[in-house]
């Protein structure tokens, strides 16, 4: 027998969370259940354990909506952001709807009855559980495997190798030399915190990344907090984060050469003008073709002034028995090395779909809204910002999902299906250079180059769109509900 729901969220992370408080909220009269795979809600911020883990967004716009953040950091530890999604949850009852160790395994759509059958392993057997509606917060890449490029010679190393993501309490550094592979926002928060312990730490990268410093306490937030109630502080210093985002995205991308120079230019006034900026801290892309990396308190800055760590740019050639080689021919003394060599992307948490007996091939579909698909129905799934915060997309796109089920609920309608109304040019999905996201570019949905099927780095527009705006456009209303039906 199938478990019903009349919603299914799969994963209890930040999306999953604010998936329920807003179907709760928002569709009290319906009900839900959170599958998650795991033992343990909290998604990313349980599943990472690395020394220094923490947020490369600040916490009033990672955060949710509906909960203040009230911390005095605003770039936070791992655990505080831990925890406040446990306390979010327990808060609003959210916990009570999540069933852990249920790893959804297949998802099948059926036109005639109106459901998703959704199969799952628990406790080691198989079940199956139906819904009307299925909503996919599962994140964006693999938790079992991450991106490891295939480096020669590894077997050769007498020390140890581990990927971040997979760090365990009884990885010893203190008093090691220790080598980060990577450049990107995982590297830059290992770096300064092992170096802490470790005998010395290298960075050794292939390219540079845009690194940029910033206080981990919020001046204005932590003052506003002292003279207004904690939602409001909290609402007004999230709007002015949205607000100074946006407002500094934009004046890169419209004059890139010029925000190239001012970001290197802070680098070289944390370093001295000494330091070799032009060769470890100037890349060869234009701001925002990926993220800037994110360091609270300039700490990586000081690690390096102080010589507790170093920055190398240059190739592997090979693992030695004592270390790496570089293309340069030097070679990196190593006890462990670390590679932060990025995450494997995984739309739809690697869960096979199926529409009416047919296995979607994500490729081939237009995103709709940057949270539904194309020929896909009464589906979608949380998606954060490039430029942003995770949240800001999640929170907008749960509340969403709710005006569409109050929407198919008040027309007595079972199905919600995005078809194009005219033609649409595909494009990619995101406009960004990563290597994570170059590698997946073949597996992604498309996005088209009108709306409602271009994807919004934007969080007022979408602000705007998804709260306020229709939900008719090229969306078509259908399967009447079978009262509806034999009235007609």
């Amino acid at each position: 027998m199938r478990e019903h729901f009349d919603v299914l969220v799969v994963g209890a992370g930040l999306s999953g969370i604010a998936a329920g408080y807003h179907l709760q909220t928002h569709c009290p009269g319906r009900t839900y259940a959170i599958l998650e795979g795991r033992e343990r809600m909290g998604g990313t911020w349980d599943l990472f354990r690395y020394p220094g883990i923490r947020s490369d967004s600040d916490m009033f716009t990672l955060g949710f909506s509906f909960r203040p953040w009230t911390d005095a950091k605003a770039i936070a530890d791992g655990d505080a952001i831990l925890r406040y999604l446990q306390d979010t949850a327990q808060a609003f009852g959210i916990d009570r709807h999540i069933r852990y160790q249920h790893k959804v395994t297949e998802a099948a759509w059926s036109t005639e009855e109106a459901l998703w059958t959704v199969t799952v392993v628990a406790a080691g057997r198989r079940r199956q559980f139906s819904c009307s509606f299925l909503f996919l917060c599962a994140g964006y890449y693999n938790y079992a495997r991450g991106h490891l490029p295939d480096f020669p010679g590894r077997e050769a190393f007498r020390g140890r190798v581990v990927h971040p993501q997979f760090w365990t309490p009884d990885i010893d550094y203190a008093g090691k030399r220790v080598v980060v592979i990577g450049s990107g926002a995982t590297a830059v928060t290992l770096v300064p915190e092992l170096a802490k312990q470790a005998a010395h730490v290298t960075m050794l990268q292939r390219s540079p990344t845009y690194i940029v410093a910033r206080p981990s306490q919020d001046r204005i937030a932590n003052a506003l907090r002292r003279v207004l109630p904690a939602k409001l502080a909290y609402g007004l210093t999230r709007w002015k984060n949205v607000l100074l985002g946006q407002y500094f995205y934009a004046l890169a991308r419209r004059h890139p050469a010029k925000a190239k120079e001012r970001l290197v230019e802070m680098v070289r006034c944390e370093l001295g003008h000494d330091y070799d900026v032009a060769t470890h801290f100037t890349p060869s892309y234009n701001p925002w073709d990926q993220r800037l990396c994110l360091v609270p308190d300039a700490d990586l800055f000081a690690a390096l002034r102080e010589g507790r760590a170093e920055v190398v740019t240059d190739q592997i050639e090979r693992f030695t028995p004592d270390g790496l080689r570089l293309a340069s021919d030097r070679e990196l003394a190593a006890d462990l090395v670390v590679t932060a060599t990025g995450l494997e992307v995984q739309l739809m948490g690697g869960i096979p779909v199926m529409v009416d007996g047919r296995l979607v091939d994500w490729s081939e579909r237009l995103t709709y809204k940057g949270m539904m698909f194309s020929g896909v129905p009464n589906f979608a799934i949380a998606f954060g910002y490039t430029n942003a915060s995770w949240t800001l997309k999640a929170d907008l796109t749960a509340r969403y999902v709710t005006r569409l089920l109050n929407a198919m609920a008040s027309r007595g309608i079972r199905q919600v299906t995005p078809q194009p109304a005219g033609p649409v040019e595909a494009q990619p999905f995101l406009d960004f250079t990563s290597g994570y996201v170059r590698r997946a570019l073949s597996l992604l949905p498309r996005q088209g180059h009108r709306k409602p099927w271009r994807v919004h780095q934007s969080y007022t527009r979408d602000l705007m769109a998804l709260s306020f705006g229709g939900i008719d456009d090229e969306m078509e209303f259908s399967n009447p509900e079978p009262a509806k039906r034999r009235a007609a």
